[in-house]
């Protein structure tokens, strides 16, 4: 179906572009290791994701500490990675792998596991992530604690086999109606879960085949286009990243990619999740849907020098490789 009716963009729209831009040069300028990271005076004070969802330290963990350290049957590879998605935290990750040593669906014990995230928990340690708020679970299996339902809920996962469907579906759209039929995975966990497989070797899909909008994303959109025209949220996403080549141009922006590699759909999606942050200080008249005006997380340095590496079916490490050598 040819959509007519084209969205109608507003201000923010050029700011998308400009806070890409940006963001990506802080995550170069990181690498290098410049002195001044940025001269945004916004970028400077608040926290904010990198362009690309795959540069962020969690993700980059996951795909280097979690997926790609050695060897894993299917099995315990997608119980790795959705042990450690579940609460998206490095120090979770690290304080379950130091009792178990290596973390896999073969040596899982219920008991274990709630006894060691209890025990961190009751020193006053959060064992979620605060990049988004998870479902407690206890409507579908009771528990007053919520990791102990997420558990279960993960248990549910592997005796179903989901990572055999997975393995068996034939889009990317598929792992994600896959993920959709489990209680308290909505639209938005769902569609994460689903690129943080696609990261691994169960399946290999583009990132360009398929987006969900997450709450921010739909906040973003909201403030970026004035009427969305005949398109839906998703296809929104999609139009405007299959318009980026030509808006840096218009910009007159030097977008610097990810060595060759062109923002995705949950690349631009992510943006248009910081957008809306970012626009709260940068166009505090303009609204989106949740009415939120302050940006809640200030930026914090992290002296944790992380060596960045890909999945290798994406074919960029041996250019990262070259830049490290200069």
């Amino acid at each position: 179906m040819i959509k007519k009716s084209k969205p109608k963009k507003s201000i923010v729209f050029n700011t998308y572009w400009e806070f890409a831009h940006k963001r990506q040069e802080v995550f170069f300028n990181k690498i290098k290791k410049k002195n001044v990271l940025t001269n945004d005076k916004i970028l400077k004070k608040y926290k904010f994701t990198n362009a690309y969802r795959a540069s962020d330290r969690v993700s980059q963990f996951l795909i280097q500490n979690v997926i790609y350290n050695k060897e894993y049957s299917p099995a315990d590879l997608f119980f790795r990675i959705i042990i450690f998605k579940t609460f998206n935290k490095i120090e979770t990750w690290k304080v379950l792998q130091n009792t178990m040593n290596d973390i896999r669906w073969g040596n899982y014990d219920f008991k274990l596991y709630d006894t060691i995230l209890t025990n961190h928990m009751n020193k006053g340690n959060s064992i979620y992530s605060g990049a988004y708020i998870m479902t407690s679970g206890k409507s579908s299996f009771g528990y007053s604690k919520k990791h102990r339902n997420h558990l279960r809920l993960i248990e549910l996962m592997m005796k179903d086999a989901l990572h055999e469907k997975i393995q068996n579906a034939t889009t990317l759209e598929d792992v994600f109606n896959q993920f959709k039929d489990y209680p308290t995975l909505g639209d938005f966990l769902a569609y994460q879960y689903t690129i943080d497989v696609n990261y691994s070797t169960l399946i290999d899909f583009s990132e360009m085949d398929f987006v969900m909008p997450g709450p921010g994303a739909k906040d973003g959109i909201k403030k970026c286009f004035v009427d969305l025209g005949d398109y839906q949220l998703n296809d929104v996403i999609k139009y405007t990243c299959n318009l980026q080549v030509s808006e840096f141009k218009r910009m007159n922006i030097n977008f610097s990619d990810l060595w060759g590699r062109s923002l995705s759909l949950i690349d631009c999606q992510n943006l248009f999740c910081e957008v809306d942050k970012y626009s709260r200080v940068a166009h505090p008249n303009i609204k989106g849907i949740s009415g939120r005006t302050r940006i809640k997380q200030k930026y914090n340095s992290n002296n944790e020098e992380i060596n960045y590496w890909y999945p290798p079916k994406w074919s960029l490490n041996h250019k990262i490789e070259k830049m490290y050598e200069k």
